[in-house]
């Protein structure tokens, strides 16, 4: 059975090589203008006040009018760039959308890469957030490692891998001008090799899940094609369009849609796949006696309850990072049905009813995969490394219950 299986999953995973190796700009395509957006430089704010919105060196001449616009004045220190240890005056009108600044916030601007000592040459962005971000990232790692040991290890690393080739592959091939669809079905089979294998090992077990992920997967890149283009969505969303514009070029619009579509939904199938074949070959430990009809109908029940909520984590997912455009849409008062069928809320729908469908695809597959392989599996309990010499003794009484059973 495992020589079936790398009969299967090698010519696939030669393809994946590949077409990572085809799609790959190696003469530098996905290179742009750094830039275009500027270049980032830190700095602190040294003092705000709000008022009229007057240039530096203007001066209000008598009392401003009630209904005057009001503009917030920010002198900030530059940390780093070429105007190292300047300070610099932003005037930043005042509206809702508008980022609240205060003495001592740690903020990143934009140098143009003209003057810089003028603060025309720098645009206020954002806030400084990488400390906080590390520290979040330090206790998940740590509560991985905690819980995993090196397991966790493993996972975290797998973790560092998929964004490594979102980053160094995804990104690249498609500013080079690739099709947004054929690299991302690329990176996934990619991650999914490289993140399941390195988390859950060489074994007939990973390799089951890693076949339940390629052929789910694949259903939700077909049915994602297809109703996106029944549904004729376009994918120019704001994003997309600021994406496009800030390329100075057109790019597949659609193909980005179901590029993200698929990479989304891996993440979410990989659990699915990887729960349901652990389940079965954890059955077949308890009870070597069953079946792989006992098998696949035990490891279903089970799918059953997995699957209801990890289809309502991937719509939850999806509606939470929709929640302003929804709000958005519910302010026009047109009705629901206007709504749903907008290019942004419609294109949320696809991406998860497709997933949706997939991962309830991916149970009975994977499930019944398992069960067929895990009955002819020589040695179920060898997989499980040193737990499985751990808990010898009782997986001795299992199997004498369930040769009892059987007889």
């Amino acid at each position: 059975m495992r020589r079936m299986l790398l009969v299967l999953l090698s010519p696939i995973a030669a393809a994946t090589l590949v077409a990572v190796g085809v799609l790959y700009p190696w003469g530098g395509g996905g290179e742009r203008d750094s830039n275009s957006v500027g270049t980032p430089v830190d700095g602190v704010v040294t003092a705000a006040a709000a008022g009229p919105c007057l240039s530096p060196g203007q001066v209000q001449v008598g009392q401003p009018s009630p209904d005057e616009r009001q503009c917030l004045s920010v002198d900030v220190r530059l940390q780093d760039g070429p105007g190292e240890g300047a300070t610099i005056t932003k005037i930043i009108p005042l509206e809702p959308s508008s980022p609240r600044f205060a003495v001592g916030d740690e903020v990143v601007l934009a140098f143009g890469g003209a003057d810089a000592g003028d603060a025309a040459s720098y645009q206020l962005r954002d806030f400084q957030r990488g400390v906080p971000l590390l520290l979040l990232g330090l206790l998940f790692a740590g509560a991985v490692l905690l819980l995993g040991r090196w397991q966790g290890l493993a996972s975290l690393a797998a973790l560092g891998i998929s964004f490594a080739v979102i980053a160094l592959f995804v990104l690249p091939a498609i500013l080079a001008g690739e099709s947004p669809l054929l690299v991302a079905i690329a990176a996934a089979g990619l991650i999914m090799f490289i993140a399941l294998y390195l988390t859950h090992g060489l074994s007939a077990r990973t390799s089951v899940a890693v076949l339940g992920t390629m052929v789910s997967l694949a259903l939700i890149g077909v049915l994602s094609a297809v109703f996106s283009a029944a549904a004729q969505l376009t994918g120019l969303d704001t994003d997309t369009s600021t994406l496009i514009g800030a390329l100075g070029e057109g790019i597949d619009a659609r193909g980005l849609l179901l590029a993200g579509i698929v990479i989304g939904a891996l993440g979410v199938l990989d659990d699915v796949t990887v729960a349901q074949a652990s389940a079965v070959w954890e059955l077949r430990r308890a009870n070597p006696a069953l079946s792989w009809r006992g098998l696949y109908a035990a490891g279903l029940r089970i799918g059953r309850a997995h699957v209801g909520s990890a289809v309502n984590t991937l719509v939850l997912a999806y509606a939470g990072a929709a929640l302003p455009l929804l709000l958005l849409s519910s302010l026009a008062d047109v009705g629901l049905s206007p709504i749903l069928q907008s290019q942004d809320v419609a294109s949320e729908i696809v991406r998860t009813l497709a997933g949706s469908i997939g991962i309830v695809a991916a149970v009975p597959l994977t499930t019944l995969l398992a069960a067929v392989i895990a009955v002819r599996d020589e040695s179920p309990g060898a997989e499980e490394g040193s737990g499985g010499e751990e808990s010898g003794g009782e997986e001795s009484g299992d199997e004498d219950a369930g040769d009892g059973v059987s007889r």
